[in-house]
This record gives structure tokens, sequence and C-alpha cells, in this order.
């Protein structure tokens, strides 16, 4: 990884402009619809379209968003197509703590939107008879070096990387296919000391 890249992902200035619910109902809401105006926006979120545009051009000051082709006087906008993911560097003064205020932002808009989705099918869940609405809350341990937590992080986001690209290509998506909502984590427990022993590979035993 480049230093620029390295400096991009741990930026705390632009990891705070993401760490605001409007902001990322905006980004979600652009990435399920490939591109959107701000009246498009206002109507989806309830915002005005002045708070959009402002939060939207934010957006795109950081290069989450940019402008899509112009639709005769309406600007719509779009997903960048280079979504940088964070990583904080404690090198980077703020750097991690930019990043728990951006998680905390997240996950509490992730569980209201998983609770309100379990409270709309149990309301509705007379028109809703019959219909296949496959969901999942999943809480489990498991011991992992962190070389293996890596190697299983990368497997889990390799199966899932072929529904993620029918994002950006309706044509892909087979009929019958529901816009499904992923949200998982995968944490140490800092509470619970590792298994004892050597952490890395093995000194070689000397003749």
């Amino acid at each position: 990884m480049s230093t620029d890249d390295r400096t991009l992902r741990s930026d705390p200035e632009r990891i705070r402009a993401l760490a605001h619910p409007l902001r990322l109902a905006l980004l979600e809401f652009l990435d399920d619809v490939g591109e959107a105006t701000a009246t498009q926006c206002a109507k989806h979120t309830g915002e005005s379209v002045a708070n959009c545009s402002f939060h939207l051009r934010l957006l795109a000051r950081y290069g989450f968003i940019e402008p899509a082709e112009q639709r005769g006087r309406e600007r719509p906008w779009r997903p960048s197509a280079d979504r940088t993911q964070f990583v904080p560097d404690e090198s980077v003064p703020g750097s991690v703590r930019a990043v728990v205020e951006l998680a905390e932002v997240t996950v509490q808009q992730e569980a209201q939107s998983f609770i309100g989705f379990l409270r709309e099918r149990a309301d509705r869940s007379d028109e809703l008879a019959g219909t296949p609405l496959p969901a999942s809350m999943t809480k489990d341990t498991y011991w992992a070096t962190p070389d293996e937590t890596d190697e299983l992080l990368r497997a889990i986001g390799a199966l899932l990387q072929p529904y993620v690209d029918r994002s950006r290509d309706a044509a892909a998506r087979p009929a019958g296919a529901r816009l499904m909502r992923w949200f998982a984590t995968s944490h140490p427990d800092l509470h619970v000391d590792p298994t004892p022993g050597p952490t890395g590979p093995a000194a070689p035993e000397e003749a």
C-alpha cells in the first residue's frame, strides 16, 4: 500500500465526514439506486432538499460520491468507483478515535434497520404470509490466530462478492432477487488472554 493510500485510509477528517447518520443514509441510497438527485434523496430520507444537497456536496468533497451525467436541469450523484476502506493508524493523530465514531454511528444505524425489518415483518404478517423472507442474526465465538481470522474474513468476502457485484449490474440479478442487507462484525475479546505460546513462525533450530 502506498503512503498516499495509507494516509487516505486513516485520515481522521475524512473518516469523520462519513460519521453522520444522514450521510450514511444518502450513501446507502445511492448504492441501492445507482444515482439520484438531491430531490430524490430528500423524498427517500424525509429531509429537505437543501439539507440533502449540503450533505451530498460534503460527501463529494471527500470522494465518496461524484456527479453523474446531467439529465437536463437535474444534477444527479452516484457513488465513487473507488471506495476506500478505513484502517485506523495509531501513528496518525485522531485516526483511531475517528474510526470509533464512525463505527458507533454505523452500528446504531444497522441495528435500527434490522429491528425495523423484524417489526415490519411482524406488523405485516398476514400480508406477507407465504413470502420467502430469509433473514438471520448470528452470535457466536471462535478461537483463531490473527492470520486465521484474516483468512476467514477474506473467504467470507469472496463468497459475498458475486452478489455484491449485482448492485452495479441490474442485468445480473435473477428473477425474484431481493435487495439484501448484510452487516457483520468480528473482533478479539481484549478481556480474555490469548492461548499461551509463540505467536509467530517457529525459529529454526541451531545445528
